[in-house]
């Protein structure tokens, strides 16, 4: 098993082009990230499902919220005034003081833009902290390995910056706004991705990852969205972390990704790889019953892959992390 402390180093804040705030920040996310990372190491394979979520099929571990919890007292050190949008822990300071006089609470239920300007007007902070603690736990807790730690902080412009901690690749995913993307693995070596938006792409060719809901109506929906595309494509991919997915389809380990049930946290740093990479991340609207999500292609897949799995919904404009919900 790989120990915590062989996570990849990635650059300190000299190193990093953005402006000097986003430097700093981006230290910050990258440390919170690798400290949740450390929790989930010491955890994996030593523990089971202790609790359900939404239904029998999603499940919370005392890792879940270790590593949330690790997160957290980062935050609190480094940046107190700030606010945190987590899964397990939902809307509240990063030191750990309530919010008061707005309809966020402390369940987390109001989501991107809403939970953004509520967070602001209770706690006066220009960030807002949004973090998934792990992302991927049914495949935690089976021993699979397709499972990370998102954090990601933004301000009103959208988000500032993002990384997503692989532990068990030893693989660190950084993106700050502005152009920078990089990827360190398990060797230390940092590699800047490339311009992907016009990455070659062909759908007869192309690997498509996706993901389905805990929900067995809207999970039934979603393989006959598949159904109906699986003949015209290369093949499809259903890791069980959208995190995972979206920096795998910044690299070019998947051509294109969509998945709805995505929440803020799920994506908010992925969804930024992407961007800076120059890919498209555009917004799936709900239809019907079936919940809202997010679409990732380069160029050439875009207004192909839409028709295939909007369920008809027209495109709407608007940054990502403040539609879905």
């Amino acid at each position: 098993m790989t120990d915590a402390s062989d996570l990849p180093t990635t650059p300190g804040p000299m190193e990093i082009p953005p402006p000097q705030i986003e430097s700093i920040l981006l230290e910050v996310a990258r440390d919170a990230a690798e400290a949740g990372a450390k929790v989930l190491m010491s955890y994996f394979g030593k523990v089971s499902a202790s609790e359900t979520k939404s239904s029998g099929t999603d499940m919370v571990s005392e890792a879940d919220l270790g590593s949330e919890a690790a997160i957290r007292k980062v935050l609190a050190e480094r940046r107190p005034d700030d606010v945190v949008l987590g899964e397990e822990g939902g809307l509240a300071r990063a030191d750990g003081t309530p919010l008061s006089g707005n309809d966020a609470g402390a369940d987390g239920e109001v989501y991107g833009l809403g939970a953004v300007e509520a967070a602001r007007e209770a706690a006066g902070s220009s960030y807002v902290w949004i973090c998934d603690p792990l992302d991927g736990t049914t495949n935690y807790l089976f021993g699979l390995r397709s499972w990370c730690v998102s954090v990601a902080v933004r301000d009103a412009e959208g988000t500032v910056c993002g990384v997503v901690v692989d532990p068990l690749a030893r693989e660190v995913w950084i993106a700050a706004r502005g152009g920078l993307a990089m990827l360190v693995d398990r060797h230390g070596a940092v590699t800047p991705l490339a311009d992907a938006g016009d990455r070659p792409a062909e759908l007869a060719t192309a690997l498509i990852g996706t993901g389905f809901a805990y929900s067995p109506a809207v999970r039934k929906h979603q393989a006959g969205v598949i159904a109906d595309y699986i003949d015209v494509v290369r093949d499809v991919r259903r890791t069980g972390a959208a995190a995972l997915d979206l920096c795998w389809a910044a690299v070019g380990r998947l051509d294109a990704y969509y998945e709805r049930t995505v929440r803020p946290w799920d994506v908010a740093a992925g969804a930024l790889l992407c961007e800076q990479v120059g890919l498209t991340v555009r917004y799936l609207p709900p239809v019907g019953d079936i919940p809202d999500g997010v679409i990732v292609t380069p160029n050439g897949l875009t207004d192909v892959l839409w028709p295939l799995v909007a369920a008809g919904a027209e495109p709407v404009d608007g940054n990502v992390i403040d539609l879905v919900a």
